[in-house]
């Protein structure tokens, strides 16, 4: 009977730990951090096809999308997918590509420090070269850093505000470009 009984502890034990354990993940994993891969080349050098990220959630429940930041977000078209994309344009700007295919926010050439020297931009659907479009109140305007092989604001228009999950915060792989991702993340 004493056997049985250390038995029976022993598993109420790691049945008790395994709970917790699950609990703490499943706190972490929907307010705090959630873990996201790269798919495709959109955003190409700065990351990669595959890379994995931990996004961060909590940032945006305390402080606004900055320009220049990574986030991920529910795709526009598609919401069973997430895209990652750099915020170009915030609420209320105007965003315009020039006669040069350079982005202007209001007006002003944007320094896009993040890019290769020579990277052009070009207009799509939604903002057409030549044209400017203006953000409306909660809402932003993306694009992928590989300017030529990316779906973004330029096609398909703005991104609300509710419909961004968090920004890169960490990648985690692979092993050899582990790090912080920072505002100023370049190649």
């Amino acid at each position: 009977m004493g056997v049985f009984r250390k038995i029976g502890t022993i598993f109420l034990d790691v049945v008790e730990t395994i709970v917790i354990a699950l609990a703490i993940f499943v706190i972490i994993y929907l307010f705090l951090f959630q873990p996201h891969q790269v798919r495709g080349s959109s955003m190409f050098p700065n990351f990669h096809d595959n890379d994995y990220l931990l996004t961060d959630k909590i940032s945006y429940r305390l402080n606004e999308p900055k320009r220049g930041e990574v986030v991920i977000f529910i795709a526009p078209k598609n919401e069973e997918y997430d895209y990652i994309k750099r915020i170009i344009g915030l609420p209320k700007e105007k965003v315009s590509i020039n006669k040069n295919n350079q982005i202007l926010i209001n007006d002003q050439k944007l320094d896009e420090y993040y890019l290769p020297a020579g990277t052009e931009t070009f207009g799509g659907a939604f903002l057409e070269a030549g044209k400017t479009v203006t953000i409306p109140d909660d809402e932003y305007f993306v694009m992928g850093d590989n300017r030529s092989h990316s779906s973004d604001s330029r096609d398909w228009g703005f991104v609300p505000r509710k419909n961004i999950i968090g920004k890169a915060w960490l990648r985690y792989w692979p092993p050899k470009d582990m790090g912080l991702i920072s505002l100023k993340e370049t190649n």
